[in-house]
């Protein structure tokens, strides 16, 4: 059995955030899920199992409008998504930690990297097929219907599965404010980008141009030939397991 605690961090708006937190020694492994996704899904489950092998410390986390969090979805975007990840990591895990975020959690990760950099708190990066600027993306793809829906109700719903997609011109307005794409992303801590190249959902040259952005020297992207977008296979998690133990074990912090 997990020695996890669960917690709830109640935003200044009342919404309560759900976090669970692993003790051990630093830096904090902090899982950050994609868009729609959770803290129960199998990365994160097994990176729980190896910081408990390991004696690390880890979080995970729920945005609002996802998993065990308060709030609604439709009123959540990339920005607001960002705070609460902030918020959590402040208030649990103060110390240095190591960012592994998934999908849209790879945006979140590298702005909470930027966040923070003040602070020096950030030891490391693992992005698995990080989206930053999705929203773009989605915008880009959108029919002419839909376009005009957005720009009249401030809103459209897209099929998607498992359930339909809300898209608010908020989430659109805040994910190009949060853009990171147009020029130098100022992350200096070693940087590690996983991406599969038979991802339908980002394209694999993403991590690529990712690693020409970040300003860090010490950036390797490795690239699954036969891996999907989620990278969620046991070949996967451990070819992510591998990576993370690297860089952990290049670090020098101590609980």
């Amino acid at each position: 059995m997990s020695n996890e605690t669960l917690h709830q961090i109640t935003r200044p708006d009342g919404i309560r955030l759900a976090a669970r937190h692993l003790p051990g020694r630093a830096p904090t492994i902090v899982f950050l899920p994609g868009l729609r996704s959770d803290m129960t899904g199998d990365k994160a489950r097994a990176l729980v199992a190896f910081a408990e092998a390991r004696g690390q410390a880890m979080l995970r986390l729920d945005y609002s409008g996802h998993g065990e969090s308060g709030g609604r979805f439709d009123e959540g975007s990339v920005a607001v998504w960002r705070d609460d990840a902030i918020a959590i990591i402040d208030a649990l895990a103060p110390g240095p930690v190591v960012l592994v975020g998934s999908s849209m959690g790879g945006w979140i990760a590298l702005m909470v990297a930027i966040g923070l950099a003040g602070e020096a708190r950030v030891r490391g990066l693992v992005g698995i097929a990080a989206a930053p600027d999705f929203t773009r993306e989605m915008v880009a793809r959108l029919p002419p219907i839909a376009l005009e829906a957005l720009a009249r109700d401030g809103r459209v719903v897209l099929p998607a599965e498992p359930d339909p997609l809300v898209l608010t011109s908020r989430a659109v307005a805040d994910g190009e404010a949060c853009s990171l794409m147009d020029g130098p992303i100022a992350v200096a801590c070693p940087v590690r980008l996983l991406h599969g190249q038979r991802d339908d959902v980002v394209s694999w040259k993403t991590a690529l141009e990712i690693a020409k952005l970040v300003t860090s020297e010490d950036c390797v992207v490795t690239l699954v030939k036969d891996g999907d977008h989620r990278l969620s296979r046991v070949q996967d998690i451990g070819l992510l397991q591998a990576v993370l133990q690297s860089l952990l074990n290049g670090q020098t912090a101590s609980s």
